[in-house]
């Protein structure tokens, strides 16, 4: 029987080391190696080799995957480079296992945020990251006019990622704060929309992404519910397959 050799970003990714891409990362920095030889971008594995990063052997323990949502206060930083972050998403947490967030919440930010081991379904998601809902509350500093609410829903040209946001869903909530649900997740996107308007955002708190939402107090986390776990697994295969058919798709000359 024909052995099936495995890429090496797979392996770390399915060991809940890291996702593909960040294993990616650390192949191009060199800080893998099998067998004590640093290995070339897509190398695959055989059974018996050895694998390091940073000269500690990983191992495929098969533990069962952990998947947390999290409440990440203003101030903490979505990185798992812990040398390089003080206030990084990982030491705040202190959880027993190895694990890494899904995406970014950026550090002036605070609200939702999901993390796990588990490389494969990362990939997944952020694969679907321009299909699925992530909810959003904004206080920004003044009052909020109907057009405010107009523009942004129908979508705000970011010069400097020379791009245009796709229309999304802006309800006002009081004078100062509105509620909005994207579907794309460019750099800093809500405060870049605001401050094209001359809006200035005090406070963005992420209050849902897909089905699961905040419920828990700020800098706390708890497991994903197996309800949760089904409907969001459900979710991503809806986007992912409807990602590869759109990408699929041949142009007509």
């Amino acid at each position: 029987m024909e052995v099936q050799l495995k890429r090496i970003n797979k392996f770390l990714s399915e060991v809940g080391y890291c996702s593909r891409r960040e294993a990616d990362k650390l192949i191009e920095a060199g800080r893998v190696t099998i067998n004590g030889v640093v290995p070339e971008m897509g190398t695959k594995l055989a059974p018996n080799d050895v694998v390091h990063v940073d000269g500690k052997e990983i191992k495929n323990t098969k533990e069962p995957f952990v998947y947390l949502a999290f409440n990440k206060p203003v101030g903490i930083v979505c990185t798992t480079d812990t040398s390089v972050e003080k206030d990084n998403i990982i030491d705040f947490i202190n959880y027993p296992k190895r694990i890494f967030p899904i995406g970014r919440l950026d550090k002036p930010s605070e609200g939702l945020i999901l993390l796990t081991d588990d490389g494969d379904i990362v990939n997944k998601i952020l694969r679907a990251s321009n299909n699925h809902e992530k909810e959003y509350i904004v206080k920004v500093d003044k009052p909020i006019s109907q057009t405010f609410i107009e523009r942004m829903r129908g979508g705000i040209p970011l010069a400097e990622l020379n791009k245009t946001t796709k229309k999304c869903k802006v309800d006002k909530l009081d004078t100062y704060t509105f509620k909005i649900v994207l579907t794309q997740g460019l750099n800093r996107q809500i405060r870049r929309m605001c401050e094209y308007l001359t809006y200035e955002v005090e406070t963005l708190k992420r209050v849902r992404i897909m089905n699961i939402t905040l419920d828990m107090p700020i800098g706390e986390y708890r497991e994903l519910t197996k309800d949760e776990f089904t409907e969001l697994n459900t979710l991503i295969s809806n986007s992912t397959k409807e990602y590869l058919a759109s990408s699929t798709k041949i142009k007509k000359p």
